[in-house]
């Protein structure tokens, strides 16, 4: 594994890949969904942290979310495997298709 020079927080990389912040912090809230050392916490303070990626991680998310979204039933089965609130999964699947 290259070594990290950068990160970028979710945030960023929602503008950057046009999703919805909420989408991403959930698929990243569980480590296991990307490749190991794709997923940096950043302590902000003793019980505040910060979710970011690397490129690395941002290409595996682009990835991701395309295969998910090739056909509307593997989209609905993503968001159900991936986000655990109903209401983000509303909410995203009322957003405008791509």
């Amino acid at each position: 594994m290259a070594n990290v020079a950068h990160v970028f927080s979710i945030d960023y990389v929602a503008k950057l890949l046009d999703e919805d912040p909420a989408l991403l912090q959930a698929i990243v809230s569980n480590d296991d969904n990307l490749s190991y050392g794709s997923i940096i916490s950043l302590y902000t303070g003793p019980d505040e942290t910060i979710t970011s990626v690397t490129r690395d991680g941002i290409e595996e998310l682009e990835q991701m979310l395309a295969h998910a979204r090739r056909t509307t039933d593997e989209w609905n089965d993503f968001l159900e495997a991936f986000v655990e609130d109903e209401e983000l999964i509303t909410s995203i699947k009322t957003r405008s298709p791509r």
